[in-house]
């Protein structure tokens, strides 16, 4: 009697056969891989421009995201009232309304720097877009949050912005005087909205690179730096960078960029 024929390994697990490449999982691989060029997610070398200092607050208003993420994170631990009778939740209180004080301050001089940069040029226009809408969801993600502050100040704001919202007709679906609905929007849906967004726009970033100043000149030519856009391929294809290498260098050493 013959013995019973055993599938062939190289079919199942060779990465070019076509059984692999029509799961799933090899999918989302390529996607994944074709959202960035080669090289870009976590990148040692940075454009010689990137050390001036504008280009220093849309990290530090990325720190500061995170810094606001967890702290608030803890105070939802404690609840809406937590800060007003712990000492420690004062503190952790503390540091998150600093850190989205910080937060705001380096995201405006972020988003003015780039508009006089005209950081939408090399098809970064998605990229400008994100960063706007990011800016205004903030504002409404800061509104909630003082609204929730239980105290005589989220009173009086829940007040005054509640006649506005009814004459403009949107006061029944959101409801400033109900504090559950308003800590709900600050500490769930409008997180994951800004949060949302905050994702793509470092993606675009880190796949159409920094946008280079105005008139920027290559120091070891004197001509203009050319945009470094990235070409990219279909997902799976590994993708290169038109801006040649005089223009490049260690962001480390250069200078506080990155």
């Amino acid at each position: 009697m013959s013995r019973p024929s055993t599938p062939d390994p190289s079919v199942v697990s060779e990465p070019g056969g076509r059984r692999g490449r029509d799961t799933w999982t090899a999918a989302l691989t390529r996607w994944v891989e074709g959202l960035v060029p080669k090289g870009q997610w976590l990148p040692d070398r940075q454009p010689v421009y990137v050390a001036s200092w504008i280009y220093v607050f849309g990290v530090a208003c990325l720190a500061s995201l995170v810094v606001i993420i967890v702290s608030g994170l803890v105070l939802t631990l404690g609840g809406v009232t937590w800060w007003h009778s712990s000492t420690v939740g004062h503190f952790v209180n503390s540091v998150h309304l600093w850190s989205v004080e910080l937060f705001f301050a380096t995201m405006v001089i972020h988003l003015w720097g780039k508009f006089f940069m005209a950081s939408w040029r090399g098809n970064r226009g998605l990229t400008w877009a994100t960063g706007a809408l990011a800016f205004f969801g903030s504002l409404g993600t800061a509104f909630t949050g003082y609204l929730i502050q239980t105290n005589f100040d989220s009173q009086w704001i829940s007040t005054q912005a509640k006649d506005g919202l009814n004459a403009a007709g949107i006061g029944a679906y959101f409801n400033v005087m109900n504090l559950g609905q308003m800590v709900l929007w600050h500490v769930s849906l409008l997180p994951l909205v800004v949060g949302g967004i905050v994702v793509v726009h470092v993606v675009l970033v880190r796949r159409r690179g920094v946008a280079p100043p105005i008139g920027a000149l290559d120091p070891t030519t004197s001509l203009p730096v050319p945009e470094p856009e990235a070409t990219l391929g279909a997902p799976g294809h590994e993708a290169s960078r038109s801006e040649p290498d005089s223009v490049r260098t260690v962001g480390s050493s250069q200078g506080p960029g990155a």
